[in-house]
């Protein structure tokens, strides 16, 4: 099984890395600065993914592929002003990243909103993911890349961002990798903390979104989260329009020693010791990381 996850894990992330140079970009000035030898030296502290909550289709649907792969789903979470529902969902192994999904609370739109988005996810009439064979790793990795319902038209996406720009990206980008996040407590000293890695980051010309400050730092004070703003992808819509929208971004997450484990040396801490799970209050604003207030800035 874990062969096949490595397999829909690798899928998204060359997808993710042609949509999102900062990717690469990013990876290349770690090891010219020599923080790390290889891309394959980041730790994933996570993926996330952004689903429409109606029949067929939101977080019911989309879990089933890693809840096959042993993945467990855990805490819940509500975002009330922007509409939303998620869950984040515990590896099978340390090594794979978790998972945050979540999902638009459609019928809570206005009727004209929810009109248009349904005229789009009408065309899904059963759970897509019951008719894969989840253990065929490519027809995981093409379901994901592939598009659920017909091209929007620019007009639709333009009336869904005025009401929800979560919307809008989801009725363009489906079930593209909303972002990846570097694990920055696992760098060398003098870059593993978000305080020192966004500087790092600012140093090197990347735009940090600053919704609610540049770090978003859970009540507890144990996660600490920052990420870049999204990149702008040209898009094309039916009829053949091409407009510039926002595309995918990068996550960065410092998760604090919890304090049963300080008295451990440092070469015995492992993930079990840090703060686990995830933080309402800092996910709503890295929300924003696609939103037009973050992308015009």
């Amino acid at each position: 099984m874990s062969s096949t996850l490595d397999k829909v894990l690798d899928g998204l992330m060359s997808r993710y890395k042609e949509r999102v140079p900062d990717v690469s970009s990013i990876i290349n000035a770690m090891i010219k600065e020599n923080i790390i030898q290889q891309a394959a030296d980041i730790e994933n502290d996570h993926i996330a993914f952004r689903t429409m909550g109606v029949p067929h289709l939101g977080i019911q649907s989309l879990e089933k592929i890693f809840l096959h792969y042993g993945y467990h789903k855990r805490d819940y979470y509500h975002f009330a002003e922007k509409k939303l529902d998620a869950y984040w969902y515990a590896p099978p192994s340390p090594q794979y990243p978790r998972i945050f999904i979540s999902e638009l609370r459609v019928k809570d739109l206005s009727p004209e909103v929810q009109q248009i988005i349904t005229s789009y996810t009408n065309e899904v009439t059963a759970d897509p993911v019951d008719r894969l064979n989840l253990d065929d790793a490519h027809a995981v990795d093409q379901f994901l890349h592939s598009g659920l319902w017909r091209l929007p038209t620019w007009s639709d996406f333009e009336t869904l961002g005025k009401q929800s720009e979560y919307a809008a990206w989801v009725i363009y980008n489906r079930y593209y990798l909303n972002h990846f996040t570097i694990s920055v407590h696992n760098l060398k000293d003098g870059y593993n903390t978000i305080a020192q890695f966004n500087e790092f980051l600012e140093r090197n010309g990347f735009t940090l979104n600053n919704a609610g400050g540049k770090i978003k730092t859970s009540p507890d004070g144990g996660l600490l989260q920052s990420s870049t703003v999204a990149e702008m992808i040209d898009a094309q819509f039916a009829g053949g329009d091409v407009h510039s929208i926002s595309g995918s971004y990068i996550e960065f997450a410092e998760r604090r020693i919890l304090p049963q484990y300080a008295h451990l040396p440092k070469d015995q801490i492992r993930r079990e010791h840090r703060r686990e799970g995830f933080e309402a209050g800092n996910a709503d604003k890295i929300f924003e990381s696609t939103y037009s207030s973050q992308t015009n800035r």
